[in-house]
């Protein structure tokens, strides 16, 4: 199960086209791109079992070069276009990439990096440009060979966190010699789980380089299916692509689901969505509110999922499920779950404590023994650091991140339980909930809203949400003010970086009036 296949039986096929400008590139092209690029890592240093690394927005080249080392037995991470200098070379040198390819359309990272800053052991090329330092990663395909290199088997990627608690760290898994065509638990799991093949057209509308677009675009070629891969996601343009390349399946994060609500009623009912069979969400909570609203107009294909780039298992649940069981996150499928208190021992139902997950995949957090070991619980399972409790019918409910906790007067607080109501006020856009220093009881939640208008923003509004949250919480479990801010920073696959508002309003009460 790999473009090779497909292009031997179907080579005028599309197996991506880019949403933005149309373009397509067949499976034949994929194929044949995929053994230069291939060519061309060998030839700059790369043997079997040697990590690379590409910095590229989405597009062709990406597709290129994942399914080059993919098929030649390397261990491959996607860097986020997003970091800067500073934090792309840390994850270089980290993963301890023998070769680089970074966009050139990346200018900080271009006019810093390059001319051997990364250390005489990295082949740093450039595409799309020249720069003094860097060599052209197009001269590279153009000096490679065509066709297959001799004796490929299988590579995996090795991908980061997105770091928004603390520095990214790798997720390493072992790396097994298996054949090119032998199919990923993922994989399996599109096929038999939701129904995809051939015949499915794919829309991807967040960045690759994050795990789950990576490794759902990669079952999407395995099975011979079409991606449609987005720029940058538009909530109006993701409607419109639907009904255009008539999408059957698509992963999306709760982010898009409200910006998609928030669309003018007139273009939500024009939209034309008869092709879609599966939707998928995961990455972030999904307020109750906001799933209920999506299936009501999207209907019963939503599905909802946990699991995290460390892939140490997951859970599953599908619409009907969701609606028997609002808010949770599933129930694992071939794996287990457990609830873990303070002492280390589960929880009964009900009881909130450390979300541990088991029979999953092994991992290890590259160049960090004591991060590794601190996610091992002595039962041999694994923990991604959330909280939240099991149901009597074994359904996962996250309250929040472990991280993300409020002791207020020795009291736990929960921030997403905050953050799922006020989510679901009209009046806002985003919303994030975390603790800042006080006095009296050590901490207390502030709430910091990206409103839908920024005129609204004040003292009236401010009142308006506190009202509304104490209207529907224990008071201790609100936020006692509220904060304005044009945008939060969110990773774009909907992840918020709360630890960059934390840190900000913890450096003293001036820093947090500054952002009001």
């Amino acid at each position: 199960m790999h473009p090779g296949i497909h292009a031997a039986a179907d080579p005028d096929k599309p197996a991506v086209i880019m949403a933005g400008s149309g373009r397509v590139t067949t499976y034949r092209q994929l194929d044949d791109g995929a053994h230069r690029a291939a060519h061309a890592l060998r030839a700059a240093g790369a043997a079997p079992g040697d990590h690379v690394a590409f910095q590229l927005g989405n597009g062709p080249a990406f597709f290129e070069l994942l399914w080059a080392a993919q098929r030649s037995g390397l261990v491959y991470t996607a860097v986020s276009t997003r970091l800067g200098p500073e934090e792309t070379a840390y994850i270089v040198a980290d993963c301890g990439a023998t070769v680089f390819v970074t966009d050139a359309a990346l200018a900080g990272v271009v006019d810093t990096l390059g001319d051997g800053r990364l250390g005489d052991g990295v082949a740093c090329h450039l595409a799309g440009g020249t720069a003094n330092g860097w060599r052209s990663w197009e001269e590279a395909l153009a000096l490679a060979p065509a066709g297959p290199l001799l004796g490929p088997y299988a590579g995996d990627d090795m991908l980061y966190s997105s770091g928004t608690t603390g520095r990214p760290k790798g997720v390493l898994h072992p790396l097994a010699a298996a054949a090119i065509d032998e199919p990923d638990p993922l994989t399996l799991g599109c096929q038999m789980v939701w129904g995809m093949g051939a015949d499915t057209v794919y829309l991807s509308p967040a960045p690759l380089y994050h795990a789950a677009p990576l490794r759902f675009t990669r079952s999407v070629h395995r099975l011979g299916g079409t991606v449609v891969s987005m720029e940058h996601f538009d909530a109006a343009e993701l409607l419109r692509l639907i009904g255009r390349y008539g999408v059957t399946a698509a992963q999306v994060v709760p982010t898009m689901f409200i910006r998609m609500l928030a669309l003018p009623r007139a273009q939500r009912a024009a939209a034309e969505l008869t092709t879609l069979r599966t939707v998928i969400h995961a990455a972030a909570p999904c307020p109750v509110p906001v799933k209920q609203r999506m299936i009501e107009w999207w209907g019963p294909i939503i599905w909802e999922y946990y699991a995290g780039t460390e892939a140490n298992g997951m859970l599953l649940c599908d619409a009907q499920e969701w609606l028997a069981h609002p808010g949770t996150v599933g129930q694992p499928r071939g794996g287990e779950v457990h609830i873990v208190g303070d002492d280390g021992s589960e929880v009964p139902p009900r009881a909130i404590g450390t979300v541990y997950l088991g029979g999953g995949a092994p991992f290890e957090y590259l160049n960090d023994p004591e991060g590794t070991a601190a996610c091992r619980h002595p039962n041999g399972w694994t923990t991604l650091g959330d909280i939240g409790y099991l149901d009597e019918d074994g359904y996962l409910y996250l309250t929040d991140r472990k991280a993300d906790m409020i002791i207020s007067g020795g009291v736990n607080v929960y921030p997403q339980e905050a953050e799922n109501v006020l989510a679901a006020h009209p009046e806002v856009a985003d919303v994030a909930v975390f603790g800042v220093p006080d006095e009296d009881l050590g901490e207390v939640p502030l709430a910091v809203v990206e409103p839908v208008s920024m005129q609204r923003a004040g003292p009236e509004l401010e009142q308006e949400l506190l009202t509304y949250c104490r209207d529907r919480l224990a008071h201790y479990k609100c936020p006692t003010s509220v904060d304005f801010e044009a945008a939060l920073p969110r990773h774009p696959t909907g992840k918020l970086y709360k630890r960059l508002l934390r840190d900000r309003y913890r450096e003293g009460p001036a820093a947090g009036d500054e952002q009001a």
